[in-house]
């Protein structure tokens, strides 16, 4: 019997009914944590509902597997229909809630922000500096503000960076106070270390042994490995970035840094895991099996890792020519990426990682409870 608070809208009603027959059925309660959290209910709500799509990580072997599956009449394709309410619960919780249409067209709109990221710093690069500092070799302490100046590299990211983080808490917030504790379960730190340590390893995505079916039915941790590269590189980078912020505003140490130093060898060992992480994603999606996933929701996936990879290149095309005449244009590209990436934390598929922590999280609890 439904839930009376789960309202009509298309995607919920279809997750509703396949959690009805799944727990019915429960054949796959041992590839992930949705079924079991699934078994703890017996109806569900719009927040229980949301939740279990956000705890679902894709590995698509339930759909494998299952006897209902298309072309059954009962039509059971969970990651499918689990993909398209992820995607809903990120523009419900978006924060301010005017900025939440930029899921609707999530590829698009990511593409109109890295062409606003470079044409800003381009252009406020050429339009700052004389050409012979632009093509000028630099070398030496504060050489990459020679360039482009501290007060213009610092304070538009920084203003655009805390934005982002406070949409994202916000959005995350809205998120946890709609879904979570709908099993009577009780938040603790055990609950919270569990959450993050299932986040860190991707537990889940180890499809209840031999990884997932993705990108096809053969069982394989190839997606696991490479969302590892992209998670842990885009961690390092972010490393490298808060131990250069203490360098320059504790010690009064300026970048560029020697290749030895923390935040070069965090950055490099970033960008190299942001090279091979999606670049392989990428790839695995062009072998994907369509079936299992929202075609719409493709351009959201790949904009996305194709920033990343973008961000990586550069900045380790950077490094490698920081001393060379390709240096200040390299960095206005080079910023003009992250700016865009910076711009669309909280609305494009980076939310993914606020949600599934959070849903992980609940998991642990309702596991302890």
């Amino acid at each position: 019997m439904p839930s009376t608070e789960l309202p009509m809208t298309g995607l919920l009603q279809e997750a509703n009914r396949l959690m009805t027959v799944c727990n019915a059925c429960r054949y796959c309660e041992g590839f992930c944590a949705v079924f079991p959290a699934m078994e703890r209910r017996r109806v569900f709500s719009e927040g229980d509902l949301n939740y279990l799509a956000n705890l679902c990580h894709g590995c698509q072997g339930c759909y494998y597997v299952c006897q209902y599956a298309p072309p059954h009449e009962f039509d059971v394709n969970v990651p499918k229909t689990f993909a398209g309410l992820r995607t809903e619960t990120y523009a419900r919780y978006a924060w301010p809630g005017f900025l939440s249409s930029a899921f609707q067209r999530n590829g698009l709109v990511v593409s109109l922000a890295i062409a606003l990221g470079l044409a800003l710093m381009i252009g406020l690069t050429f339009g700052m500096q004389n050409p012979e500092v632009i093509f000028g070799a630099h070398s030496g302490e504060g050489s990459f503000y020679r360039v482009v100046p501290y007060a213009a590299m610092v304070w538009p990211f920084g203003l655009v960076f805390l934005f982002s983080i406070a949409a994202m808490i916000i959005g995350g917030a809205r998120f946890w106070k709609a879904t979570a504790g709908k099993a009577g379960a009780k938040l603790s730190s055990a609950a919270v270390l569990g959450g993050v340590w299932d986040t860190l390893t991707l537990r889940n995505l180890g499809g209840g042994g031999g990884g997932c079916t993705y990108p096809e039915e053969k069982f394989s941790y190839a997606r696991r490995i490479y969302h590892h590269f992209t998670f842990y590189g885009f961690m390092l980078c972010f490393a490298a970035t808060s131990v250069a912020t203490i360098y320059d505003h504790v010690f009064g140490w300026i970048a560029p840094y020697g290749f030895l130093s923390l935040p070069v060898v965090f950055g490099t060992l970033g960008g190299i895991g942001l090279f091979i992480g999606p670049a392989g994603l990428l790839w695995l999606k062009t072998k994907a099996d369509p079936a299992p996933r929202v075609r719409d929701l493709v351009g959201m996936d790949v904009a996305l890792l194709m920033l990343l990879f973008l961000i990586s290149a550069t900045g380790l095309a950077l490094l490698v020519l920081r001393e060379t005449g390709a240096m200040g244009t390299l960095l206005a590209i080079h910023l003009g990426f992250v700016l865009a990436l910076f711009f669309v934390l909280p609305y494009s598929k980076m939310v993914h990682g606020i949600y599934r922590l959070l849903a992980l999280i609940q998991d642990a609890a309702e596991r302890r409870s």
